[in-house]
């Protein structure tokens, strides 16, 4: 497989169906900013943490690339002359979406209640996955703007939403297994 093909040296790039559109269209971004959080989740991924952890978050990066395809999709050309879908990939389902409110909930029983917004920061693993969820919020922000433009299953901003809360409070939980202080954003009097 060639790595460069030099089709996008004038500034576009071919979505799946092979629609051209520029390098900067609202789905070229949202994907794109899919693809960095996937990532950030790789190097989340990377850090000392408990196996099973790992293991979802490689479960996300997959899911992030059903999602990324999703949205570089030509919605005009989702569908082929047969009928048959062009995506022929496992799509995001409602099972997803309850896996990561399952770990949520999962996480936050084992955590102290939360009484005022949290300093991003503490340990290096912990301030990876502030930065994932900033990347996902992001992805989400991008793609919602897409959806106003061109729907495609709503599922796919559900999942980016539920994933930047898994995100947090994975946060959290790291914060507490590496005994890294959280340090609470406290507003100063005027």
């Amino acid at each position: 497989m060639k790595i460069y093909t030099k089709t996008g040296d004038k500034g576009t790039t071919s979505l799946f169906g092979g629609t051209r559109v520029p390098k900067h269209h609202i789905r070229i971004e949202s994907y794109g900013t899919v693809d960095e959080l996937n990532s950030h989740i790789g190097l989340l991924r990377d850090q000392d943490t408990d196996k099973q952890t790992k293991e979802f978050l490689t479960e996300i990066q997959d899911r992030l690339f059903t999602i990324g395809a999703i949205l570089a999709t030509d919605p005009e050309k989702a569908t082929l002359k047969n009928g048959k879908e062009r995506l022929n990939i496992p799509k995001v389902s409602d099972e997803d979406i309850e896996k990561l409110e399952k770990g949520i909930d999962k996480m936050n029983e084992e955590l102290p209640e939360m009484t005022h917004f949290i300093l991003p920061g503490g340990h290096q693993s912990v301030s990876f996955c502030h930065i994932a969820r900033c990347v996902c919020r992001r992805a989400e922000r991008l793609s919602s703007a897409l959806y106003d433009i061109e729907t495609f299953d709503e599922k796919v901003l559900i999942y980016l939403n539920r994933l930047s809360d898994y995100l947090f409070v994975l946060a959290r939980k790291l914060s507490k297994q590496l005994q890294a202080e959280e340090i609470q954003w406290i507003p100063k009097k005027s």
